[in-house]
Formats: C-alpha cells, structure tokens, sequence
C-alpha cells in the first residue's frame, strides 16, 4: 500500500481527483491507534465558481481558509454544530478546490471507530456519510490543516480497482439552496455499497 503522492492532489480537474478517490483507502494513525477505510462515496467543489462550494467567489473567511492551501491538505468543517466534515484540498494555493469524503468502508480498526462512534456493533451506519466517516476515523476540526504527505492522516492505494461501471454520478447532497449548482453532476460513488449515504445507490 503507497500513500498517494502531493502531485495526485495538484492536479486542476477535482472531478476528476474525486473519482479517482473512490477505491482509495483513508488511514488515520493516531497515537499508535489505527483506523482506516476505503472510499466509496465522495463530492466535489469547485471553489470560485461553485455556488455550493465554501470559497464561492472568492468569499475567504477563518472557517475555510484552509480551502486556499497547497493541494492535498486536509478542510475540516463543523456541519450543523456537530458533526466534522473531512474534505481533501486540490488544485493550487488560493485555488480552493476541494473534495468532501462522504462515506467509506470500515476496514482496519472497526472496534476503535464503534468506540468513537458510541454504536454497539457494526452497521452500515458506522461510516455512512461524511459526519460519520470522519468521527470514525477520529478526524475532527483540529486536523483541519494537516497534510496528507505525514503518518497522522493519509489516503492510500492498495492496488484495489474498481471497475468503471461500478461508479455511479449524480448530483450532491444537501446543497439544494446553491441554485443550479445544485444539479451538478459532482457525487461519485460505488453503486450498491451499503455504507454510501444517499440516493441514487444503484
């Protein structure tokens, strides 16, 4: 397993960078607890010109400046007060694109992430969706900054391939008030994997 070079991240088409994250594995390592997951479902922004997007026209504020880092650093936000929201920044710096993890499939540590989730046994509502995801991986808003090139958090390829039909698009999840933004083609996920957070899933 090969932890994904910067230059995955530097590339200028997210939509791109966000489909070619599914199949990939997230590993979080802290203080010699490891948990990990492989993508399965994921989001992309295109910061200045995406309506749905935190840095929508240039808006820069204390919440998302980590949206204007250097490619492959890791966006955390706080959705409704509670829940943390992992994202992996692409693009260049003051190019704010990003990439939200949506849901991944438990692989390494599943007795850790119940623990941190409070959940008594394994469900597909372990890591279904990106507020559940990240608390499994314990990936909460103080990681927000981080870069994915340390041991702490990274994203991985095993050699896992997931076959073009499999990946279903559609549009994003909880932007309907972004206007057309809203209908933009922009969620990648595994059709019929039980841990992916909405509809279509098929």
């Amino acid at each position: 397993m090969k932890k994904l070079p910067i230059q995955f991240y530097e590339r200028k088409d997210v939509l791109l960078i966000a489909k070619e994250l599914i199949g990939k594995i997230i590993v979080t390592n802290f203080e010699g607890t490891i948990t990990s997951g492989r993508i399965i479902e994921t989001e992309a922004y295109v910061g200045l010109t995406d309506r749905a997007s935190h840095s929508f026209g240039g808006k820069r504020t204390t919440r998302n400046e980590h949206m204007y880092s250097v490619a492959g650093t890791v966006y955390v936000y706080i959705c409704y007060g509670m829940h943390h929201l992992f994202n992996v920044v692409t693009n260049e710096t003051n190019l704010p694109d990003a990439v939200l993890i949506r849901a991944v499939e438990p692989i390494t540590g599943i007795d850790t992430m119940l623990k941190r989730t409070g959940k008594p046994k394994l469900d597909n509502t372990l890591t279904k969706g990106p507020g559940n995801a990240a608390k499994a991986l314990g990936i909460s808003k103080r990681h927000s900054g981080k870069k994915l090139d340390n041991d702490e958090i990274y994203i991985a390829d095993d050699g896992f391939k997931i076959a073009e039909t499999t990946i279903g698009i559609s549009r994003r999840i909880g932007v309907e008030g972004s206007g057309d933004a809203a209908l933009l083609p922009y969620r990648f996920y595994v059709k019929e994997n039980v841990f992916v957070s909405g509809s279509p899933n098929k």
